[in-house]
């Protein structure tokens, strides 16, 4: 079985983001690595729904308790920090969060600024990702 690729419907306004963000903790998104890294199947995206600017030792912290917390192990090539996020409906239950790197997708997409934490790592508990080459993404709310 091949799974469809995810089909962007519409992107959010910034007043939509602000009101979807309202009550976001934050939201972590599992997809397949490419095949070349194979220590590390997974690329984990944590948006923090935050606009802080953390010191290095609270970087390593909150990803440490990421790390913990969702069972993830050798993270590498780690990038925390502020970038801008859009957000787009598609079929899925909840808006896909799009961390925008390229300036041409910055200027077309509506976004907000986030705390991003970007990284390879392996883990159990993301069998979609690692074995079944998905994506997914979680909310949590506070």
């Amino acid at each position: 079985m091949i799974a469809k690729a995810i089909k962007t419907d519409t992107y959010f306004t910034p007043d939509e983001i602000q009101r979807h963000l309202k009550n976001v903790e934050y939201i972590i998104m599992a997809t397949p690595a490419p095949s070349k890294f194979e220590q590390t199947p997974i690329q984990f995206t944590i948006f923090l729904n935050t606009q802080d600017e953390f010191s290095q030792d609270i970087k390593d912290a909150i990803l440490d308790k990421f790390l913990d917390d969702y069972k993830i192990s050798n993270p590498k090539e780690v990038m925390s920090q502020l970038m801008p996020v859009g957000f787009s409906m598609s079929t899925q239950d909840t808006p896909m969060p799009l961390l925008l790197i390229n300036p041409q997708d910055q200027k077309s997409i509506p976004y907000a600024i986030m705390h991003v934490i970007d990284f390879l790592g392996d883990s159990q508990k993301f069998h979609e990702a690692k074995v079944d080459k998905l994506t997914g993404w979680s909310y949590s709310y506070n």
